[in-house]
C-alpha cells in the first residue's frame, strides 16, 4: 500500500494575502472542511469552514491568522498516522507538508477510507471477534498464540477502544467457525464483546431461558 500515490495536487492551497472571498468561494462549491494556507510557501494552517459564518468578503486571511488550525501529515507518514490525524482533527482534507513548510497536495479521508478498506483484514475471508481485556493484562503476543493454537490462522488486529483501564481489540481470523477459539480466549479472561452467529445465537438463547426462569418464578 503506498498512502503516497494518493496525495491529491488539484485542489486550492491560498496565499495568506487572498481575500477571503475567495475561501468563501471555494467552501460554498466544495465539500472539504479545511483548505490550507501559506506564507512565502511556507505552511501556516488551514482555514475550518465551520467558521465560514464568521468570514468577512472584504477582508484578508491574514486578518483572520488568529484562527487557523496546524495539523498536517508529512508525506512519508504511514497511513495509520494519516487516519489518525483525520480523527483527531474531525476533519475530511488533510494537507501534506514537507520538512521545508511547502504544501505538496491533500489527503482525502474518502481515498484513505478506501485503501484501509483494500488491507487483507476487510478483502481475505474469515471471522471478526471483538475481545476486550483490563489494559494492563493483554497483550498481542498473547493473542495470537491463542488463535493459532487452534490451527488457525490471524489475519490482523488493532485496538478499536481504550477506556477505564479497559482495552477493545478487533481481530479477523481465517476461518469463520470460531466457538473453540471463542472458548479458549474465555478461558484467558477475555471478554468476547462481538463473535460469531453461532456463539452469539447461544448467548441470547441463554438470556431468554434465564428471563422465562425468573418469569416463571414470579
Amino acid at each position: 500500500m503506498h498512502i503516497q500515490d494518493s496525495i491529491l495536487t488539484t485542489l486550492p492551497v491560498f496565499k495568506v494575502t487572498d481575500s477571503l472571498k475567495k475561501v468563501i468561494q471555494f467552501f460554498e462549491q466544495a465539500t472539504y472542511s479545511h483548505v490550507a494556507v501559506v506564507d512565502n510557501e511556507v505552511y501556516l494552517g488551514v482555514l475550518e469552514k465551520n467558521d465560514l459564518d464568521t468570514f468577512e468578503e472584504d477582508k484578508q486571511i491574514e486578518d483572520y491568522r488568529y484562527q487557523l488550525a496546524t495539523f498536517f501529515a508529512r508525506p512519508e507518514a504511514s497511513w495509520l498516522d494519516v487516519l489518525e490525524a483525520f480523527s483527531k482533527n474531525d476533519a475530511n482534507i488533510l494537507p501534506v507538508v514537507e520538512d521545508s513548510g511547502k504544501v505538496v497536495g491533500y489527503y482525502d479521508l474518502i481515498d484513505v477510507v478506501n485503501l484501509f478498506i483494500e488491507t487483507p483484514f476487510f478483502t481475505e475471508p474469515g471471522g471478526i471477534l471483538v475481545l476486550a481485556k483490563g489494559i494492563k493484562d493483554y497483550s498481542f503476543s498473547e493473542i495470537a498464540q491463542i488463535v493459532e493454537s487452534n490451527n488457525l490462522k490471524l489475519i490482523g488486529a488493532f485496538i478499536t477502544d481504550s477506556r477505564n483501564d479497559v482495552i477493545q481489540i478487533t481481530i479477523k481470523i481465517g476461518a469463520t467457525h470460531l466457538n473453540e477459539v471463542i472458548q479458549s480466549f474465555r478461558r484467558y479472561n477475555y471478554t468476547i464483546l462481538y463473535g460469531n452467529d453461532d456463539d452469539q445465537f447461544l448467548e441470547d438463547l441463554k438470556q431468554r431461558s434465564d428471563y422465562l426462569d425468573k418469569y416463571l418464578n414470579v
